[in-house]
């Protein structure tokens, strides 16, 4: 079922059709008095770049997972959707290494995002560059299932043997996972074709 958003310029708040309020700092809808004042209708994905701008909100993690060894196309949609959900006030978390993990990190941080990341090794500083917060978590691959479980969402760009682990461990945690450019295709993965298509789809699902 798709919520119907609305929001409310004269209080810059966020509604629903059933008048309650979504409260950014919890991430959910809390019934309360009318807004005073019209409401004017958007889209999930304008609903979550307008809840950016609330001075209180929590930022949740949208885990991005997929290859070290990345094709040119999914270094590129890996950027573009580090953008995104920089753009969209969202947390990228990743597994901090090469591939799509840098890429998406990329694309995160330099368009003013926070990207968290669970290392393998014990020392940090092995954290590509674009990392905001790298945290050593000394447990190798086992940090996979650190990812899916702390993950509001997953979303796989591509992926080997690695990404198929945490795209398990997500599905099996109950999480919305999202594929993009030849991510694993097993069931209980939303296929997507673009960075647009995954972003509307998370939105609605983050909102709902």
């Amino acid at each position: 079922m798709t919520v119907e958003l609305m929001i409310c310029d004269v209080q810059a708040t966020l509604h629903d059709a059933a008048g309650r309020t979504f409260d950014a700092w919890a991430w959910t809808w809390v019934d309360g008095p009318a807004p005073p004042g019209p409401m004017r209708g958007v889209t999930a994905e304008a609903a979550l770049a307008h809840l950016s701008h609330t001075a209180r909100r929590r930022m949740i993690p949208v885990g991005v997972i997929g290859p070290r060894s990345a094709t040119a196309d999914q270094v590129e949609m890996a950027t573009a959707l580090g953008a995104a959900l920089a753009a969209h006030g969202l947390a990228v978390l990743c597994g901090g290494k090469s591939g799509v993990m840098e890429a998406v990190a990329r694309g995160c941080t330099e368009n003013g995002g926070f990207c968290l990341a669970f290392l393998p090794e014990e020392e940090w500083r092995v954290a590509n560059d674009f990392v905001t917060l790298p945290l050593a978590t000394g447990i190798g691959k086992a940090r996979n299932v650190l990812i899916a479980q702390a993950s509001c969402a997953l979303i796989a760009v591509g992926g080997e043997y690695g990404t198929l682990s945490e795209v398990a461990f997500g599905l099996h945690f109950g999480k919305p996972v999202f594929g993009l450019c030849d991510a694993p295709n097993v069931p209980g993965v939303q296929q997507c074709g673009s960075v647009f298509e995954v972003m509307g789809r998370l939105a609605r699902t983050l909102l709902e």
